[in-house]
């Protein structure tokens, strides 16, 4: 009854605030785990740079690449708020393939990814998911398709109408006019796909050690901190992960490793009916729901 207490109160936590949510945590030891709609599949955005750090890993492990190898970016000269790194860069770069995915996966730039993409594409990552035996997450499309939205055709102060559409034009199918909205043709996966994948990089089977341990370095190297960390970070505990933003997406996912020796998947994907761009509270609550989800594993 605990346990069916705390996911209804969750749930009506996340409705009251006009969100809702794919969420699952996972003792990655015992394999206990409490989730809400956790197989319920949404657009991931930059959630997609995990996956693509597992597969261009993966490729060097094999021989196939080399971290070192100098690879020409030229400069980006983006004009919208937002993206961080290459995309602002006005003169032309040549950085290594292991920096480049430094720059993807703990910055999350953007630009880098599509870098990497240009080695191995979207459909050879989602190859290699399948070949780990993580099909639960598509790989379809670059990243800059998602600096092509609605979003960026209206100025900043009329933001809540690119997010009017997003939250309104869907179709119970969870389809979208806005493809990068729509999980047939987005890069997509649900909570459970993503723990999954979480669980294979902190306890590895199938993925490499090595490019599992490279991965978990690079996620322990986030450096966006708003989102569950605050609820997840601790002297006694530490907090790897990565975000993914798009219009009215909020997502994280990561693990906490306690000193005590437990370890949990923490994988939250939400959708607002808010139409605001900034909204620290809904941030604020998937991290609250996030937290006493994780509690409840751990007291069992």
């Amino acid at each position: 009854m605990g346990v069916t207490k705390v996911l209804r109160d969750a749930r009506q936590a996340l409705d009251d605030a006009g969100l809702r949510g794919s969420f699952l945590i996972r003792d990655l030891d015992t394999g206990d785990e409490v989730g809400i709609d956790a197989d319920v599949e949404y657009p991931v955005a930059s959630l997609v740079k995990v996956p693509l750090a597992v597969a261009t890993l993966e490729r060097v492990a094999r021989g196939e690449l080399d971290p070192a190898t100098p690879i020409p970016v030229p400069p980006g000269r983006s004009t919208v708020p937002g993206p961080i790194g290459l995309s602002k860069f006005r003169h032309p770069a040549t950085i290594a393939l292991e920096d480049l995915l430094y720059l993807s996966t703990s910055m999350s730039d953007s630009v880098a990814a599509d870098t990497l993409f240009g080695l191995t594409p979207p459909s050879a990552v989602a190859a290699e998911l399948r070949r780990l035996g993580h099909d639960g997450i598509a790989v379809r499309h670059l990243m800059a398709d998602l600096v092509d939205t609605p979003a960026e055709r209206f100025p900043r102060a009329e933001a809540h109408l690119a997010h009017s559409l997003a939250i309104t034009a869907g179709t119970a199918g969870h389809g979208h006019p806005v493809p990068q909205l729509d999980i047939s043709r987005a890069n997509a996966g649900s909570a459970r796909a993503y723990a999954d994948l979480l669980h294979g990089l902190w306890r590895p089977t199938t993925i490499q050690p090595t490019v599992a341990a490279q991965v978990r370095e690079l996620m322990g190297d986030n450096i966006v901190r708003h989102r569950l960390a605050p609820d997840f970070m601790s002297d006694s505990s530490r907090w790897s992960s990565k975000t993914g933003t798009l219009l009215n997406l909020r997502h994280e996912v990561g693990v906490v490793e306690h000193d005590d020796g437990q370890t949990f998947a923490v994988a939250a994907l939400t959708e607002s009916r808010v139409p605001a761009a900034v909204q620290p509270g809904a941030e604020a609550l998937m991290a609250h729901v996030a937290r006493t989800l994780r509690d409840a594993v751990r007291m069992w």
